[in-house]
């Protein structure tokens, strides 16, 4: 019989045996953020910031014809790590589970069911809203996801915020505007295509504090959940819509480059969709998303100097800078526990 492994980090507290002395513990005294969701924040900008060059990177240096494949492409790897590392009890999918041989019961798919939908709209949106808009100007936009998060919280659980947290916020949004005040280049279906992301990013991310916690499932086990669910129903879109035909017949299809680039793509995206969950598990549903807006900083410098797009003018420049000082002031109240 296989030894047992180690487990790696859940999103839920692991057993007392098992909990690292100071994982839990405050960041700093009277601070409402722990060690553990500080490192879960700074992994995921890590990964969001490299995920979107490489995503970027496939659709308009390669011209790859569908994002939705790309999709697919992450989906399908993502199941299958996650299958061989739960063979291999490197992972468990449920809390406090030992190592067994069996998957997800059925009941328990059916019950993260919304999850799993909630997750399908959001990446492909998110996958499609990158397409149309330069890499600046995206970053920019997205940080209106904020509002839409604070709306669906609102609406979900009745929280509300303090006015130290909604000052940020405002001041966010108000830098988003002014970044983008004098984009030449404005696309409708782009600008519409990224506040539906927005929307579906709220969804998606209030969706996992609700159903991650009644489901008893840990971030793999969502994960999976979501692979299975999504994956077949992404596979019929792309066949029908004819996308695997364009994929067939894409001249990079056999280039060594292109296909590195799809294969950090996908790790990244394994890793990213991790992180999502123990980021917001372990903190919240708006602080996931200002996370997001703190990484844009490293996302629209390597963005500019890559691809190009946006010409960086004083407009520009001032409404990055609030956007920039309206997150930071939002991790200040964090810490602080404001």
């Amino acid at each position: 019989m296989a030894p047992k492994s180690v487990l790696l980090p859940v999103s839920d507290p692991p057993p007392p045996p098992l909990r690292g002395v100071d994982d839990n513990d405050p960041l700093f005294r009277g601070s409402a953020m722990t060690r553990r969701g500080a490192f879960a924040a700074i992994s995921y900008m890590s990964c969001a910031v490299l995920l979107v060059m490489f995503n970027k990177a496939a659709l308009s240096s390669y011209n790859f014809p569908s994002a939705n494949v790309i999709t697919l492409f992450q989906m399908i790897s993502s199941i299958c790590l996650l299958y061989a590392m739960r063979r291999w009890r490197i992972i468990s999918f449920a809390n406090g589970e030992s190592h067994k041989t069996g998957l997800v019961p059925l009941q328990t798919v059916l019950h993260t069911l919304p999850l799993s939908i909630a997750y399908l709209l959001y990446m492909l949106a998110v996958m499609e809203s990158v397409r149309g808009v330069n890499v600046p100007m995206y970053t920019t936009l997205r940080r209106t996801t904020v509002v839409f998060t604070m709306i669906v919280e609102y609406l979900l659980t009745r929280q509300k915020y303090t006015y130290p947290i909604v000052g940020s916020v405002v001041l966010i949004v108000l830098g988003a505007f002014v970044a983008g005040a004098r984009d030449l280049s404005f696309d409708f279906y782009g600008y519409g295509m990224v506040f539906t992301a927005n929307m579906t990013t709220a969804i998606y991310l209030a969706t996992i504090n609700r159903v991650g916690k009644s489901s008893g499932l840990n971030s793999f086990g969502l994960m999976w959940c979501n692979g299975i669910v999504c994956g077949p129903i992404l596979l019929f879109l792309t066949y029908i819509r004819g996308e695997l035909e364009l994929t067939m017949n894409f001249p990079y299809l056999h280039s060594l480059g292109f296909q590195a680039l799809m294969l950090f793509s996908c790790i990244l995206a394994f890793f990213l969709n991790y992180c999502i969950f123990l980021n917001t598990t372990l903190n919240s549903a708006l602080t996931q998303t200002m996370c997001g807006n703190l990484k844009d900083l490293f996302t629209i410098g390597l963005g500019w100097l890559l691809f190009g797009g946006l010409p960086f003018d004083a407009l520009n420049v001032i409404g990055q800078a609030l956007g920039f000082v309206g997150s930071g002031f939002y991790a200040y109240c964090k810490i602080k526990g404001k």
